[in-house]
């Protein structure tokens, strides 16, 4: 398939490029920099030039191909509901461009989106769109498209990590350095889901493949690893402290990260793993984040 991918250059999509060209596809990524262009260049992939808050950008990319991978987001946390937003507006504009065809349209979400209660694991059947986490705007866009009859399916993420990026974790080791201890919130049972880069690429393009309208995957290795064993092996890398934060002051010590610090946030993978024969063969997030170099 000739392929769309938004983000070709970001963390997710500069391993999902690969991952399609390898398996025989042809890529088009989005980039709004002469260094991305090089890059897709040098990858193997067409150009097409545009950004995020350039709507219209993102509509013309998605004309070109027979399916389109949504998986740039603007990472700027310090506006996460507005970029959120921002977020919707780009699926819509994707959508726009597909209406009235079967190509399919992948977007990006997070795992929480599949939660329905507390303390249990979120699951691809449940679309909770009475969560609290702003990125749920990502899915009321993509269910407005499925109900004009667009192919949207999801792929939620959960902390997508290697050795040198962690998901949520990348922005702890910072507050960490600046804090001078590794922290979590009470007695740190509070749990993040997890996945490899590698295998997050394969299973983009496992979906993408697939095809399946109204479908969500969930790119899950470890279904949930403790706050505080996070909080540990940091506190290894860093050589710094490890403690325990009171609820209460919580948002003074991690400020924005305090939205997620002390969430429970388990997630399966269990019906992903089953649907599309994904196996996923990577590190896990702990010998990731004691293999990393924190002196880079």
């Amino acid at each position: 398939m000739r392929i769309f991918v938004t983000g070709a250059t970001g963390f997710i999509g500069s391993a999902v490029v690969p991952e399609l060209l390898k398996a025989g596809h042809q890529v088009i990524g989005l980039t709004r920099s002469e260094a991305g262009a090089q890059a897709l260049q040098k990858a193997g992939a067409e150009v097409h030039h545009g950004t995020l808050e350039e709507p219209e950008s993102l509509r013309r990319g998605a004309e070109q191909a027979e399916a389109v991978i949504h998986a740039a987001f603007d990472h700027d946390f310090s506006r996460f509901a507005e970029n959120c937003e921002k977020d919707g507006r780009a699926i819509r504009a994707l959508g726009e461009a597909l209406k009235g065809s079967s190509r399919p349209l992948l977007i990006t979400a997070g795992t929480g989106l599949g939660s329905s209660e507390h303390g249990k694991p979120a699951t691809e059947d449940v679309c909770n769109l009475d969560h609290p986490n702003p990125r749920v705007a990502s899915e009321m866009a993509g269910n407005v498209l499925l109900d004009a009859g667009v192919n949207v399916s999801v792929m939620r993420l959960p902390q997508v990590h290697n050795t040198l990026r962690q998901g949520l974790v990348t922005p702890l080791i910072g507050i960490a350095r600046d804090k001078g201890v590794a922290a979590y919130v009470g007695e740190g049972r509070n749990r993040f889901p997890a996945g490899h880069l590698s295998d997050v690429a394969l299973l983009y393009r496992l979906a993408i493949e697939r095809g399946e309208a109204g479908a969500r995957y969930h790119a899950v290795d470890e279904e949930g690893i403790d706050t505080r064993t996070i909080a540990e092996a940091l506190g290894r890398g860093l050589k710094l402290p490890v403690v325990s934060i009171p609820a209460d002051e919580a948002g003074a010590h991690f400020g924005w990260m305090s939205i997620f610090a002390g969430l429970d946030m388990p997630a399966s993978s269990a019906w992903t793993r089953r649907t599309l024969g994904w196996n996923p063969k990577g590190p896990g997030l702990i010998t990731d984040l004691d293999a990393m170099d924190y002196d880079a």
